[in-house]
């Protein structure tokens, strides 16, 4: 007997509760992207930083650092940490996923800023220095919004990139929206429509990101017409 689309759908959305599961795995990605984007920005400024600085004994560790963790596959990355380095360990599997993407996140950030601040305009600054302003005002006030500014189309990419990277969680028992979604397809036996159905989620997700983006710029022109 041929089902219609339509009850293809319910028995892939609604049947069994099958929205309320997808919620949940919608949920452990958004919770293990919006932390791991927020650890790894902040520790991504540290490391670049380090890796600016005129210190060997700093740079050089930086620089290994965010060679290694950009070369490597996040899903090695991922299932090292879950079954070598935290094997042992009483953390949970979301809290090492956390880990694991802030640490990746934070080699992308780095360097993103790194390349950023090297392309500011350094004469801004040397004529802010001369004007009486400090070193960190200087920074605050003049290279700050102009790193902002380049870094901004390349940062959103790496928060879009994060979210998929975060599609691998289930490799260490994390029940995020990938591995509903393939639990879903197999009940199911529909696993054309209910892994467009996931595509979809996705790609939903990665437009929310660019519209937050597009919104920042929105008012960040509006401020800058109002000054």
């Amino acid at each position: 007997m041929t089902m219609t689309l339509n009850e293809i759908l319910y028995r892939i959305l609604i049947q069994g509760g099958s929205y309320l599961t997808i919620l949940k795995g919608l949920r452990a990605t958004v919770n293990i992207s919006l932390f791991s984007l927020l650890f790894g920005t902040l520790l991504g400024a540290v490391v670049c930083a380090l890796r600016m600085s005129r210190l060997k004994v700093l740079n050089i560790p930086a620089k290994i650092y965010i060679v290694i963790l950009r070369g490597s596959p996040v899903l090695m990355l991922l299932m090292l940490m879950y079954y070598g380095v935290f094997a042992r360990s009483s953390l949970e599997a979301n809290t090492i996923a956390v880990i694991t993407f802030s640490l990746n996140v934070a080699a992308h950030v780095a360097e993103l800023l790194r390349a950023s601040i090297s392309a500011t305009d350094s004469g801004q600054v040397e004529a802010a220095r001369t004007l009486g302003f400090s070193a960190w005002q200087a920074f605050r006030l003049v290279t700050l919004p102009q790193v902002v500014r380049i870094a901004k189309p390349v940062y959103q990419s790496t928060v879009v990139n994060l979210i998929q990277w975060t599609s691998v969680v289930g490799y260490v028992s994390i029940t995020d929206l990938t591995r509903v979604i393939n639990n879903i397809a197999s009940r199911t036996m529909q696993p054309m429509i209910t892994i467009i159905i996931g595509m979809l989620i996705y790609l939903a997700l990665a437009y929310i990101v660019h519209g937050l983006f597009a919104l920042s710029d929105y008012f960040s022109h509006r401020k800058e017409a109002v000054s």
